[in-house]
């Protein structure tokens, strides 16, 4: 399981971050160290490592008695991490955008593409997936290793609640594509960096705003009284 490449920690981190990713390790899942430290053929001392450090980017959590437990965001903790995520991801967009080449945006636009596909079919695991590769495409070659590295905190603190983004409100992925589009013409186009760096921001925070009115669309509805 292991190899010489990297620490020990770091693979049981990049092993636990991938399976909470991908569901594997739901939220509420217990994270047994002992066990963990055998699948992966290791010590405990490492494994308590990558915990540690899954803690710190708000996955994991620690009940006394308990031990590690994969992390359920509430509401209040998905607002403010999706407005943290627009501020941060918009940044790295504008700052990303000089460098990026024309291949690059070609890249995205073929991402994109492939969402569009599936929207009469919407698989919302596999449209996240496609989603953060994307947007990958357009902030990874930040040049603000600070920023960038808020970036991936931000994507990582929502992995438990993404896929249930568009499974909830499917009708927002069809906005998301054009949005999508529109900030690759942005940058294609040279536009100036505020402007990149808002439609980035704005693309995020709109999709937090779906999710939180469909959420609250039956408790908004009003009464027979209220309609009389």
């Amino acid at each position: 399981m292991t190899d010489g490449s990297t620490s020990k920690s770091e693979q049981a981190y990049a092993w636990l971050r991938g399976r909470i990713a991908e569901r594997e390790y739901a939220a509420g899942h217990r994270l047994v160290l002992g066990a963990i430290a055998e699948e992966l053929d290791m010590s405990v001392v490492p494994v308590r490592e990558a915990i540690r450090r899954l803690e710190a980017e708000g996955l994991v959590s620690f009940e006394r008695n308990v031990g590690a437990r994969v992390v359920y965001l509430d509401e209040t903790e998905y607002v403010h991490s999706m407005q943290t995520l627009g501020l941060v991801e918009g940044s790295a967009t504008a700052l990303s955008a000089p460098l990026l080449t024309p291949a690059d945006l070609d890249r995205a636009r073929a991402v994109n593409d492939r969402m569009v596909a599936m929207l009469d079919d919407l698989d919302p695991h596999e449209f996240t997936r496609l989603n953060q590769e994307f947007h990958s495409v357009l902030f990874e070659p930040c040049p603000n290793p600070h920023i960038l590295d808020l970036v991936h905190r931000g994507w990582g603190r929502m992995a438990n609640i993404r896929d249930s983004t568009f499974a909830f409100v499917p009708g927002r992925a069809n906005h998301s594509v054009e949005e999508h589009v529109e900030i690759i013409d942005l940058i294609r186009s040279g536009a100036d960096p505020l402007e990149i760096e808002l439609a980035a921001r704005n693309h995020r925070w709109r999709t937090m705003d779906a999710f939180l009115a469909a959420r609250h669309h039956d408790s908004a509805a009003p009464t027979d009284s209220e309609k009389s």
